[in-house]
């Protein structure tokens, strides 16, 4: 009998595919009861020159350190004085203040495009708050509270969203796509997980060079499924590199669930486990959970311990991008459910608990940072928004790419100028 014979196969399972679904649709009710969020402060800290598998219990655990009375609680509690937490709150009010007004300006067409980072806030603020100042972030596009908590000119970033005069890329990036050496802020690429390659190689030129600083990779929770992703934990685990490697998986890529990328199988942290590299997992809409995770990974990564995986667990509030519609694939109040809360009203709640802090201060200090976001609006859009850019000083756009210009190129560069003045 043939082995091509279909009869060998009669009483053989028919194979079949898993394809995942998210638990909730437009319409539905979302029900967020049966996720694990574990109380605050139970989940234990290992000495930061422990062995990676001793944190393989933290990536299906949650570090959170806030509890439900707003107090600070357990082994992860950086103790950070108040002057401290006071300017990570403010640094959020004002990136969320910031997003609305580009968000608002690109619906009035001023600009073509733009991601928010609504829910979020307390990551990008946090860790650039454990970090030192000369360590370099290699960020994807919801990590603007990297820029503004190190003091980046918020009009300098306008200038970019709007490619105008003060644009210092000269309109050569996307929208939202900053680039700054001096504040630790490496060119975001649109492609996915490119950022966790460059870290990890910038972090082995550090080490190469007996330098002192480190890095940190930033991705999305879609992005670990890229090759990127692999290549970058092999390499940091093969050389312990000091590098912090960040998965904000925020449960959405743009329009397809983390469970495409992987996320019913396991969390994203377990992925560490598979490298032997350390790995946390982290409430991200806690910004003293993040500060503490990010200062810890940061210690293990100098003392020469190699890299850590950290998952930050927490939801985009809104949509992918400008060009996004999020009410096309989950229901509009899933925001609202989410458990973990908003970052920017825990960290307020903490220190008002505290008695630092109350409702008038905070009020006031809202006001004060939408002066100083519109003020900065007002003084980029004096330098043109992007529908008015046309073909000045287009010559600009054969500069930077050879230090002697070749003949033909001059000759295109002429030709441009001269078309342009007609």
């Amino acid at each position: 009998m043939s082995q091509k014979d279909p009869n060998l196969r009669r009483n053989a399972p028919k194979l079949e595919l898993h394809v995942p679904e998210p638990a909730f649709r437009p319409g539905d009710t979302p029900d967020f009861s049966g996720l694990n969020i574990p109380r605050a402060g139970t989940a234990p800290r290992p000495d930061t020159s422990a062995p990676a598998t001793e944190t393989y219990p933290l990536t299906t655990a949650l570090v959170r350190v806030l509890g439900d009375d707003h107090r600070a609680v357990g082994p992860w509690d950086p103790k950070l004085d108040a002057d401290t937490l006071r300017t990570m709150l403010r640094d959020m009010v004002t990136v969320r203040i910031f997003d609305d007004r580009m968000y608002r300006a690109q619906r009035q067409g001023k600009t073509s495009f733009y991601m928010k980072c609504a829910g979020e806030e307390a990551i990008a603020v946090a860790a650039a708050a454990a970090l030192g100042r000369e360590d370099m972030h290699f960020p994807t596009y919801r990590q603007q509270g990297l820029l503004i908590a190190r003091g980046y000119p918020l009009t300098e970033m306008m200038c970019q969203i709007y490619s105008n005069k003060g644009d210092k890329l000269k309109g050569r990036q996307l929208p939202i796509m900053y680039s700054d050496k001096a504040h630790g802020f490496f060119s975001i690429s649109g492609n996915l997980a490119t950022q966790f390659p460059q870290a990890v190689g910038w972090a082995m030129a550090s080490a190469i060079k007996g330098d002192s600083r480190i890095a940190m990779g930033w991705v999305g929770d879609g992005a670990t499924a890229e090759g990127d992703f692999h290549s970058a934990m092999t390499f940091a685990a093969v050389y312990n590199v000091p590098v912090v490697l960040a998965a904000v998986n925020n449960q959405w890529a743009i329009s397809s669930f983390s469970g495409i990328a992987g996320a019913e199988r396991a969390t994203f942290a377990q992925r560490a486990i598979g490298y032997g590299i350390a790995g946390v997992r982290v409430d991200g809409n806690d910004a003293l959970a993040v500060y503490a995770a990010v200062k810890w990974a940061a210690e293990r990564a100098r003392s020469g311990h190699g890299p850590t995986l950290i998952e930050f667990f927490t939801y985009r509030a809104e949509g992918h991008s400008t060009s996004d519609d999020p009410s096309g694939y989950r229901p509009a109040s899933e925001a609202k459910a989410w458990p973990l809360g908003d970052p920017i009203e825990r960290l307020k709640a903490h220190l008002v608990a505290l008695g630092e802090w109350d409702d008038d201060r905070h009020a006031a200090m809202a006001a004060q940072a939408d002066a100083e976001v519109r003020a900065a609006q007002k003084e980029s859009e004096k330098l043109g928004i992007l529908p008015q850019q046309g073909k000045d000083d287009i010559e600009s756009m054969f500069d930077d790419v050879y230090a002697d210009v070749p003949w033909n190129l001059a000759e295109q560069r002429d030709q441009a100028v001269a078309e342009a003045r007609d």
